[in-house]
């Protein structure tokens, strides 16, 4: 019985640190919501047609809604804006024209503050406001304005961003956990190793990103930003927290970086140059520890 008990520990041990860690990356240019409006269900979908000016957080956007009871879709065309906020409208039987008109009117971030009176001017004859959505909430607020009366309306999530970065890390456990979610929306992450050890799991990632989502303005569309990052979990594989090493970075004004030649082809080492935030430093990264360490 004891022998048996020893095997089949031992095969569950074997069979847990063969589990592999995967990243996966997709990036979605279009959202279905659910939602209701005057405490109706209603589903929304929307894509991303394109940005206003120079901001990756201003998109054009179409699609169409529909009561979930009776599923006929309804054209809508609008904007999405930097701080969350979605404004759809439906124009009836000039749809196409009006949203065409619409568009033209909406080119930089001054017009956008305009959205809504710029599309009245049009007559749309429904339309649907979501307003910033409030951070650790899964719904988001907003009105439908039709026939000059007003309905509450509701989103069931708590991000109504249209073009997303997805970075998936496939944990073992069936577990799955996105970077876009908790350390920013620019993706850009690589898979380079996993370790585990008392305190817990890591992973460690590069990562190469735009330094700033406008592509007008300072360090605008610059791919300046690129380093490694360590991530901490649990030993059961629930993430704790990340620290961030940068090797390059138009925000930070690091741009001189010396790789040094070592003897272990596992260990990474970079001089990294005086930053406007940091003094100089040598940084380490461990491939087969999944790690990494400043010294000065």
């Amino acid at each position: 019985m004891k022998k048996i008990f020893v095997l089949f520990f031992l095969s569950f041990f074997l069979s847990g640190k063969s589990q592999k860690i995967e990243l996966k990356k997709v990036t979605d240019s279009s959202q279905t919501f659910k939602g209701e409006i005057a405490g109706v269900p209603v589903t929304i979908q929307l894509r991303y047609t394109g940005i206003v000016d120079c901001d990756q957080y201003q998109h054009y956007v179409d699609g169409w809604y529909y009561y979930d009871r009776y599923q006929k879709k309804i054209p809508l065309t609008g904007i999405y804006d930097f701080y969350g906020n979605l404004s759809l409208y439906n124009f009836g039987s000039k749809q196409k024209l009006n949203s065409k008109m619409f568009r033209e009117q909406i080119t930089s971030r001054q017009t956008i503050e305009q959205t809504n009176e710029i599309a009245q001017k049009l007559k749309p004859q429904e339309a649907l406001i979501f307003e910033q959505p409030i951070p650790k909430e899964n719904t988001i607020s907003g009105h439908f304005y039709l026939n000059k009366k007003v309905h509450p309306a509701k989103l069931f999530t708590g991000n109504d961003m249209i073009y997303r970065y997805n970075n998936y890390l496939i944990l073992p456990g069936n577990k799955k956990i996105n970077t876009y979610d908790f350390i920013n929306r620019a993706g850009g992450n690589q898979l380079i190793s996993y370790a585990s050890g008392e305190q817990g799991n890591r992973i460690l990632l590069y990562f190469e990103e735009v330094s700033n989502f406008n592509f007008c303005g300072m360090c605008g569309a610059s791919d300046g930003e690129k380093g490694y990052r360590v991530l901490y979990f649990t030993r059961d594989w629930n993430y704790k927290n990340y620290e961030e090493y940068l090797t390059e970075s138009c925000r930070e004004g690091i741009s001189e970086t010396r790789k040094i030649k070592a003897k272990d082809p596992n260990l990474l080492q970079f001089k990294i140059p005086k930053s406007y935030s940091s003094s100089a430093y040598t940084l380490t990264v461990d491939i087969n520890n999944a790690s990494a360490h400043k010294t000065k």
